[in-house]
């Protein structure tokens, strides 16, 4: 069982740290335990209550009838809401709280449903890519444990590469590599971008997770594509960012090389003339018309 600090919840929920503390004083909505050095620390059912009573108040029940109900009164409130699917704060606390609960039935039902209602592009960027911001801090301090974010990670891995087969296979466009550097292991918007390429009339060549750079060198040499696209998540282990993107614009002085990444928008790189940074989907998307 995870335990989490109260600005942990405060990241979560959106709720302020001293909003959740009068809450818990006046309403008991969440009973936190205490170390030994009496910091308050909340459980997971802390955490899934208060998503619970977040998403309630967000949607105008007052914190005043939200403490009368009980556990199924909840469910029951919750429930209605879950079927307004215009609401995408709902549907990203919902996506929460089945994560939390490990819950696969709860996150695939939200997460059809918000494809069904909003088609495929829309429910990823507003609602999955919310989602995975909203907890991605949460997994690189460990206060959502492996198994939570294995969980969700895989269900949304399966829905991406169905949507990618579902689009079929091209061998016209232009040829893109997409890949991750190696020790990159973060790969659910690499798949979106392939899904993306596909859509958009380009011959994706998929790599995935962590690819050795002399690997990629002979890919490339036999597939010859016109584009290259990685993405960093996290830092690599024997190459900063930055001089790892410079191997890749001198190695491959052809192509043009997307780059995908907060960490990378960050970065100034000089002296590299064939990499494109991509903002956001919508950015690539514009980029793909002008490239077509």
């Amino acid at each position: 069982m995870a335990q989490y600090s109260i600005k942990d919840l405060e990241k979560l929920s959106g709720i302020q740290a001293h909003t959740i503390r009068i809450w818990e004083k006046r309403y008991r909505l969440v009973t936190p335990q205490r170390t030994v050095t009496n910091i308050r620390v909340y459980s997971d059912e802390d955490l899934k209550r208060l998503l619970n009573v977040s998403l309630l108040n967000h949607n105008g029940l007052k914190i005043s009838k939200i403490a009368m109900l009980n556990d199924e009164e909840m469910k029951d409130r919750i429930l209605q809401l879950s079927n307004d699917i215009s609401n995408s704060d709902s549907q990203i606390e919902g996506l929460i709280v089945s994560m939390v609960e490990l819950n696969e039935s709860k996150f695939v039902s939200v997460l059809d449903g918000l494809v069904d209602q909003l088609g495929f592009d829309e429910a990823i960027t507003k609602v999955v890519y919310p989602f995975l911001g909203k907890i991605g801090v949460l997994w690189q301090t460990g206060r959502v444990n492996s198994a939570q974010e294995h969980f969700v990670s895989n269900i949304i891995r399966r829905r991406l590469f169905a949507a990618i087969d579902a689009l079929g296979t091209t061998s016209t466009g232009p040829k893109v590599v997409l890949f991750l550097p190696e020790g990159e292991y973060h790969e659910i918007g690499l798949l979106y971008y392939t899904y993306l390429l596909r859509k958009y009339g380009f011959a994706p060549v998929y790599l995935g997770q962590s690819v050795p750079f002399g690997d990629l060198v002979q890919i490339q040499n036999a597939h010859n594509a016109e584009y290259l696209f990685t993405s960093f998540v996290t830092t690599l282990q024997d190459i900063s960012i930055s001089d790892y993107i410079v191997q890749l614009s001198k190695t491959f002085k052809k192509q043009k090389i997307f780059v995908f990444g907060d960490v990378v928008l960050k970065l100034e790189i000089k002296r590299v003339t064939n990499i494109i940074k991509v903002k956001s989907p919508d950015h690539f998307k514009e980029l793909l018309a002008k490239l077509k």
